[in-house]
């Protein structure tokens, strides 16, 4: 299962859960600060899935465009993700940063 984070929106956090390429669960967050959801958001969709942390074994985030604050956070919690469960991220076992225009 791969898990995306997108914090990148003004609007909303999003995470959606893959199976292969088909779209298993998502979670969209609105609120005023909103990359602050991210890991609630994560919790929400691993709780309807049944499933937990260790079950995801593929990380994607989004890298931008998108807002400054929130790609760092999404990108900060899916480095941490990554490293705890060494799993890829964006398909590589190395930590990603943000692409900033």
């Amino acid at each position: 299962m791969k898990l995306r984070i997108d914090t990148g929106d003004i609007v909303a956090t999003k995470v959606t859960l893959y199976k292969g390429n088909m779209v298993v669960g998502e979670v969209v967050k609105e609120r005023e600060k909103r990359s602050q959801v991210v890991l609630e958001a994560i919790l929400e969709m691993l709780v309807s899935q049944k499933m937990q942390i260790v079950d995801i074994d593929e990380l994607e985030v989004h890298l931008g465009p998108g807002s400054y604050t929130g790609l760092r956070v999404g990108v900060s919690v899916a480095n941490t993700l990554q490293f705890l469960l060494g799993i890829p991220l964006n398909g590589d076992l190395r930590p990603v940063m943000p692409i900033y225009e």
